[in-house]
């Protein structure tokens, strides 16, 4: 049987380290423990997770009526955009269970052999978290059907007329998914998962939030406007979040005594290219190339590639879907169409026709 890597996460309390000698020459103002707080963002429990009510309010009913019937609790599918909080809530899951969380991809499982071999290492009321769950192969799908129902798989020993198949019993388990494309997913698998959440994107409030306690962990004094600032330009999404405001602390750090108020703020986003909209400088080339380049289009995504020298899936997975939610473009079956307010974004005034988000 194949064996496939997989890390296995403990969530015990969080203990006090002593930190590694430094010399004062290199590392003069590194502060204790300073490597455990980037690592501690990610919030421990349902009641430190800020933003997505919904989830949170349906989660926590799924894992405390599982609690008090003493069972596992279903599985749970988390769809959504990147860097919504997927993989933290599937280690949020974990830990309200109080059992260990075991991770792996999908396209890490690209035999049933694979995911035979994880799923046989699973003590009972384990939490598998499969990122991408998608991407998967369809012959470790196929006998993931079994092991979600039944907490079974059948294991095929030999090969041609003399193979036989050796039932496997599973310790029960809850599968946690995760995807960007909820699309692509197969109605078997689909159906198989008790509960499904949509992870929307974050409102400014809650980001300003996400910015606060990040700046609290990280150890960093920011003023509330400043945090404000960031959060605006985050693209509604936290892990953009919290890359800013590292970038935004460094800043700070550098030029000024590290304190971060709304000119440092501003004045660093400046520098790492991120307008007041949260479009870096792909976007805005993007958008050039479609106004400038072909008049507002519509323009095929081949040729905005070409335009700004990247990769057709680049453009359309990394630049399209924020600017097509902010209402910069829309897409229509003759290619790209710039709206007016992308028009007035990049300084111009839309010309007679353009109206709103539509030509």
């Amino acid at each position: 049987m194949a064996n496939v890597e997989k890390t296995e996460f403990r969530l015990p309390e969080p203990q006090p380290k002593a930190s590694p000698a430094r010399s004062a020459d290199v590392d003069a103002r590194a502060q204790e423990g300073e490597a455990d707080q980037e690592v501690s963002l990610r919030p421990r429990s349902l009641g430190e997770f800020i933003g997505q009510p919904k989830v949170r309010d349906q989660l926590d009913l799924v894992l405390t009526g599982a609690k008090k019937r003493g069972v596992t609790p279903d599985h749970v599918l988390l769809s959504g955009p990147p860097g919504l909080g997927k993989t933290t809530m599937a280690m949020i899951i974990a830990y309200e269970l109080g059992t260990s969380l075991r991770m792996t991809s999908g396209p890490a499982l690209e035999r049933a052999g694979d995911l035979a071999a994880m799923l046989s290492n699973l003590m009972e009321g384990d939490v598998l978290f499969i990122d991408e769950i998608h991407r998967m192969a369809r012959p470790a799908e196929e006998m993931l059907y079994m092991a979600m129902e039944d907490f079974r798989i059948d294991v095929i020993v030999g090969k041609g007329p003399g193979a036989t198949s050796i039932p496997l019993e599973l310790a029960p388990f809850t599968l946690v998914g995760a995807t960007t494309r909820s699309g692509m997913l197969t109605g078997p698998l689909r159906d198989r998962f008790g509960f499904t959440a949509q992870m929307e994107f974050y409102g400014v409030d809650d980001l300003t939030k996400v910015v606060t306690r990040a700046a609290s962990i990280l150890g960093v004094p920011i003023d509330a406007d400043a945090a404000t600032e960031i959060a605006s330009r985050s693209r509604g999404t936290p892990r953009i979040a919290n890359r800013l405001l590292r970038r935004v602390r460094d800043f700070a750090e550098v030029h000024s005594d590290g304190h971060i108020d709304l000119a440092a703020a501003r004045a660093a986003l400046i520098v790492f290219d991120v307008d007041e909209m949260g479009l870096d400088r792909l976007d805005r080339a993007v958008l050039e190339a479609l106004i400038k380049g072909h008049g507002g289009g519509p323009v095929g995504i081949n040729t905005l590639a070409v335009a700004v020298g990247e990769e057709p899936s680049t453009v359309e997975e990394v630049c399209e879907p924020y600017l097509v939610r902010a209402g910069m473009i829309t897409r229509t079956g003759r290619g790209r169409v710039a709206t007016a307010l992308a028009w007035r974004h990049i300084g111009l005034e839309p010309p007679e026709g353009v109206m709103g988000t539509l030509y």
